[in-house]
Order: C-alpha cells, then sequence, then structure tokens
C-alpha cells in the first residue's frame, strides 16, 4: 500500500469527471525495469452504464447535441493544439507504459495531432443531396447524420495514432465515443482525457475506460446502446467482439494483426531494402501491426542482402527506450517473450536455421535480441505465429510469381512491401499481393489523408483518409411532397 501511495495515479474519464476505480486499482509495469512505475483505475460494468448513459444524452439533447459542425471543427482543433502542446509528456508516459522508444512515441504524438486538424477540416465538409427522383411532386433529398455512440476498442501499441484515426473520425461525425483502452498500458490514454476535458468537449460526449473483458470490455460491447464498434488488436479477440455485437447489432470494423510480407528483388537497391527490412522488423521493437516479419529475398542476391543485414545489426543499440541512443528498446510484456521463444524452438525442430539473436538479453526488463531466421520453406512456424517481437523470417525465390505466391500464402493481409528499381514490376505485383497497404520501396509509412486496413484475418473496413469518416454517419432520405392536392390512394405504393 505505502509503494502505491508513491506511484502517480491515472483515473479513468467517465461524464466530464475524473473517477477512480469502483473494481481495483492495477498497477502498470514498466517494460524496461519490470517494476511497477504508476497505478490506474478500472472499470466495472456499472461504470460502463453510467459512460452509455451519459453519452446518449450527450446525443439527444445539449450542447453536443446542438453544436453545429463548424463549432466540432473548432473543439477538434484546439485539441489538436493541445496534443502538440503535451507531446513530450504523453510520450514519457507511454514510454513508461509500454516501452516503445521515447523519440517514437514523442514524436508520433506530435503527429497524431495532424490527424485531429485533418478530420476537423472535413466537420463542416459533411453534405448531403437532392436527388432527382423519378416521382412528381416529389422533392427528395439526403442527410448524414451522426451513427450515434461509438465503442472504440484500443491496444497498447499505438494507442495515440490508433485511438487519433478512430475518435477524430467520430467526433468530426458527431458522434459520442467510449474509448476503451487496454489494460496492460492504459496510462498515456488516461492522461489524454485531461486534453480531451481542456478542449471542452461537453460533458458525456466521450468517456475513457479501462479493464479486463468482463467487467469493462463485454458490457462495453454488448450493450444495446452502442451504435458501432470500432476496434484493434488480435484476430480472436475480434471474434468475441463480433459475437458481442450480436447482442446490439453494432456496426463493427476490425483492425487486426498480421504477418506482412516484402519482397526484395534482385534489381532492387540493397542498401534501401536493408533499411526498409530493419524499419519493418526491428522498428517499434516489432510490436507494430504491419511488421514486415516475412522477408522473401530473390535467390541470387540473398546471401549480399543477409551480409549487408549483419552488417547494420551490429550497429543496432538494445536498451533503454528513454536513450536517445536506443534503437530497440524492451517488449512490453513477459508474455511475448515466451512466445518468441516457444515459436523460435519450433521453427528449429522444422529445420530453420537462427543466423543471429534468437534469445532475451541478460539484463532486468523485457528484451529479445534482432533475430534472424532462415527458413527453407513457408511452413516453418516463424512465418504463421504473429509474435509482436523483433524477430524477423527470411525466405528466398527464383520468379515473380513464386514471390507473389509466397506473399499471399498467409491467413493474414495487413501491409506488405516490394523493392525493386523496375516500375512496370512495382505495379504488377504490388497489384496481386493480397493486402491493404503496400509500400513500394519504403516501409512503415503513415499520413492522415491514407487510409489502411486489411484482408482476410487482418480485418475489414478502414481507418483515416478521406472516405473513413463515412464509417461513422447514417444516411437519412427525406422526401417532401410538394403537391396542393391531396395524397393518392392509400393502398397504392407510390
Amino acid at each position: 500500500m505505502s509503494q502505491s501511495k508513491k506511484l502517480p495515479h491515472y483515473s479513468m474519464y467517465i461524464n466530464g469527471e475524473f473517477v477512480d476505480a469502483t473494481k481495483n486499482k492495477l498497477f502498470s509495469i514498466n517494460p524496461h525495469t519490470g517494476a511497477p512505475w504508476a497505478t490506474f483505475a478500472t472499470s466495472k460494468a456499472k461504470d460502463i452504464e453510467t459512460a452509455v448513459v451519459a453519452a446518449r444524452r450527450s446525443l439527444d439533447r445539449g450542447k453536443w447535441a446542438e453544436m453545429l459542425p463548424t463549432s466540432r471543427g473548432k473543439l477538434l482543433f484546439k485539441l489538436a493544439d493541445l496534443i502538440e502542446e503535451h507531446s513530450a509528456l504523453i510520450g514519457e508516459i507511454e514510454t513508461n507504459d509500454s516501452g516503445k522508444l521515447l523519440a517514437e512515441t514523442v514524436i508520433q504524438t506530435k503527429y497524431v495531432a495532424d490527424y485531429y486538424r485533418y478530420y476537423a477540416g472535413l466537420a463542416d465538409k459533411i453534405e448531403g443531396a437532392t436527388l432527382p427522383i423519378d416521382k412528381p411532386d416529389m422533392h427528395v433529398f439526403t442527410t448524414n447524420e451522426p451513427i450515434g455512440i461509438v465503442a472504440a476498442v484500443v491496444p497498447w501499441n499505438a494507442q495515440m495514432f490508433l485511438t487519433a484515426t478512430k475518435l477524430a473520425p467520430a467526433l468530426a461525425a458527431g458522434c459520442a465515443v467510449i474509448l476503451k483502452a487496454s489494460e496492460i498500458a492504459p496510462c498515456a490514454l488516461l492522461y489524454f482525457a485531461k486534453l480531451i476535458h481542456a478542449a471542452g468537449f461537453p460533458k458525456g460526449v466521450v468517456s475513457v475506460v479501462t479493464g479486463d473483458a468482463s467487467d469493462c470490455a463485454i458490457p462495453l460491447t454488448t450493450h444495446p446502446d452502442i451504435d458501432r464498434i470500432a476496434f484493434t488488436g488480435g484476430p480472436d479477440t475480434a471474434k468475441q467482439i463480433i459475437i458481442n455485437s450480436a447482442e446490439n447489432f453494432a456496426v463493427t470494423t476490425l483492425e487486426l494483426g498480421g504477418k506482412s510480407p516484402i519482397l526484395v528483388f534482385e534489381d532492387a537497391n540493397i542498401e534501401s531494402a536493408v533499411n526498409g527490412i530493419i524499419a519493418g522488423n526491428y522498428g517499434a521493437s516489432g510490436q507494430s501491426c504491419v511488421a514486415g516479419s516475412r522477408v522473401i529475398v530473390h535467390r541470387t542476391i540473398k546471401q549480399k542482402l543477409i551480409a549487408k543485414l549483419i552488417e547494420k545489426v551490429n550497429l543496432i543499440n538494445v536498451g533503454s527506450p528513454t536513450n536517445a541512443k536506443t534503437h530497440v528498446g524492451p517488449l512490453c510484456t513477459e508474455q511475448q517473450i515466451t512466445l518468441i521463444e516457444t515459436t523460435l524452438e519450433d521453427a528449429k525442430l522444422q529445420g530453420a536455421k537462427i543466423l543471429f539473436g534468437g534469445k532475451r538479453k541478460d539484463v532486468e526488463g523485457y528484451y529479445f535480441e534482432p533475430t534472424l531466421v532462415d527458413c527453407h520453406d513457408d511452413s516453418i512456424a516463424t512465418l504463421k505465429v504473429e509474435m509482436f517481437g523483433p524477430v524477423m523470417s527470411m525466405l528466398s525465390f527464383n520468379e515473380e510469381q513464386e514471390a507473389i505466391d509466397l506473399a499471399n500464402n498467409t491467413d493474414y493481409g495487413l501491409g506488405s512491401g516490394v523493392f525493386t528499381d523496375n516500375l512496370a514490376r512495382a505495379h504488377r505485383v504490388s497489384k496481386k499481393i493480397r493486402a491493404g497497404i503496400c509500400w513500394i520501396n519504403s516501409y512503415r509509412a503513415i499520413s492522415p489523408i491514407a487510409p489502411f486496413g486489411g484482408y482476410k484475418r487482418s480485418g475489414y473496413a478502414r481507418e483515416a483518409g478521406l472516405q473513413s469518416i463515412n464509417d461513422y454517419l447514417r444516411t437519412k432520405t427525406t422526401w417532401i411532397n410538394v403537391s396542393n392536392e391531396p395524397m393518392a390512394n392509400p393502398f397504392v405504393m407510390r
């Protein structure tokens, strides 16, 4: 008890108030040290009920219901400025919470402000249409209205970014949002609630909660008043989300994980390709949904590429995420390391070779060495399991179609990369890869302007971009009889 009093504490945010745990208070573990660094409040079902009731009230009456789209946009602009202003502190909290590099969390948080600005500008660009209807004396038009209450479920690995891709378009559309932060590392989002409050959003429009499945996620996603669920996470949890949505018929979108391929052709710039596959595998310590963890390289350049890769990996600094010279920090949880170790053992039994890395670092905290697994075919375990860590698996190919077949031989389809100097091949191959994103001679780039999402077990629908705001709208059609004559025969459809 005395220890918890010394640690910073993060409350939930419900109906415009900061509330403490009605269930219990949990410790957040710093992945760098493996020790508690903060405490946070968690919810019970009654907290979720309070949040939903408040959200419905904000949509039905009061300031938010009456607020004009331009005014909603101004609140989002204000929120963006606050995010940028507090990006260093939010980055520090997220790093302590998840182990992500401080340099990345600060920069990413600052850039996230642009997502709110992008959708702030769209808030008053939501238009309807007048229909050239095929009926006499009828004026018919459409309007786009907020879909209602959104349950936004966000993972720990890119929480500010993946919150922005849901919260920003939802608020621009006029929805109310209940944001469910991951109980693994929720503190950055719980602090973010202070900025939402400071921006001046009316009570109930946004609530931020966290907790486990039984006391938080299930009561939220099954609640009869939830109109839309926006979920980012793993496929197994997504299945449960879909089952839960059957209780309320909520529109559901899923942004899930992947085993993304990076194809390196014989004409590729080796320097660029190696930098790309390092970014895709060891960037963010491999804890990215779009991690390019399956590298598929032309057989004629494989050894040259491996040699260059080893040269660069030897320069990688693994260490404290707060050190500016660190390239790879700790993993978020001990469970991730256990999964990696188990999967690597399975791969070795299948005949795969570990060319470097392959073990945890002998230090405190949750550290694992950057690893390369040489695979003789695509049945190897490391090519199938999403490990969420710095583990790269490499396959070789001879012909273009073989590379495409290897790339598509997966249950996932989120990201992909192609390295080639042949423009025609770049177009040809990217078109045939079944993935929602394809980077050519680059990897892991993002923008509020560019939508992303998956195929197959990587989910469906898209986040970011112009069209994603439509996911938070419903179209209403209004018919007006402009004739002075009485309505015709009521027993005949007009």
